[in-house]
């Protein structure tokens, strides 16, 4: 058994899936696919840019989704036969779910970019601001949170927590979490205070667009953000992914449960080694393999 992992907001860049583009015909045709269902062409986006526009959170949502199936479709071309478990950092559980066959790609690209615009219109009804904190366990994380009205949004791996609030309650985040031993605390160059109640207005939004979508059970576990367990049916997988927007995504959780099942190789799918990096910090013993380049590709 081994762990498929699908990169999630934040590690974009200009150049991405280029390569793959020129090498792969699956890959080719997965980031022709989602210029269709989006009406202009991400692939154009993802290999040249510019990054200011890559990086809006309505465009770069399909442009990873993209690239992570491209990804996946080459890696699947050389290895055919696949079972394990599968999971996706916020946005990559969409990525996830497509891999496990519950939901199809063209829909997954029409949805991540709708979930990309209702978190952005969000943002901009309810400012708010994220804070990384690293070097600080998770219950010192929680009395801030409670002391300054914040809320936790990612629990990464040991000693890497973010959370989100208002950008009055970030700055007095910063302050406490040195204040109490942080190694770090930064705050993050992103649009709004995503995974929290900030973000309600987009999971009602998200909910009515998840009507009409057909999700079929996963052909393998994909471990879900919001409960760092696996999701078994097609209900399951619709009511997480609302929830989803909103609540606190549970990676270290989630890989835990994964490694628990004595998995201890991982492919990394998408742009980015940043899952690489927390499974470091959650299990070193592990091996994670980046899948994201030609070379990756022909290393298999």
């Amino acid at each position: 058994m081994v762990g498929y992992l699908f990169a999630g907001q934040g590690s974009q860049y200009v150049g991405m899936g280029k390569d793959l583009w020129d090498c792969s015909p699956y890959a080719k045709a997965a980031f022709e696919k989602a210029n269709k269902v989006l009406g202009f062409s991400i692939s154009d986006l993802c290999f040249n840019g510019p990054l200011e526009e890559l990086t809006k959170t309505n465009n770069c949502q399909p442009a990873i989704v993209a690239m992570s199936i491209a990804c996946w479709l080459a890696y699947l071309d050389k290895k055919p036969q696949v079972s394990g478990y599968i999971a996706g950092l916020s946005l990559g559980e969409y990525s996830a779910l497509v891999a496990a066959g519950a939901l199809n790609f063209e829909d997954a690209i029409y949805l991540v970019h709708r979930r990309g615009q209702f978190m952005e219109e969000e943002a901009a009804a309810h400012p708010g601001k994220m804070l990384s904190v690293i070097g600080l366990d998770l219950v010192k994380v929680k009395e801030i949170c409670a002391e300054v009205k914040a809320e936790v949004a990612n629990i990464n791996c040991p000693g890497q927590v973010v959370i989100s609030g208002s950008a009055e309650s970030i700055v007095r985040a910063q302050v406490l979490a040195k204040e109490k031993g942080a190694k770090l605390a930064v705050i993050l160059e992103v649009s709004g205070a995503f995974h929290s109640s900030f973000m309600q207005g987009a999971c009602l939004k998200l909910a009515r667009e998840l009507e009409n979508i057909k999700i079929s059970p996963p052909k393998f576990p994909v471990i879900c953000n919001v409960t760092g367990k696996p999701v078994l049916t097609a209900q399951e997988i619709k009511q997480n992914l609302i929830q989803q927007v909103s609540a606190s995504v549970l990676w270290e959780d989630s890989m835990k449960f994964i490694l628990s099942k004595n998995v201890t190789t991982f492919f990394e799918f998408g742009p980015g080694k940043v899952l690489k990096g927390l499974m470091r910090r959650i299990d070193n013993n592990a091996q994670v393999v980046n899948i994201e380049k030609k070379a990756d590709i022909e290393s298999i």
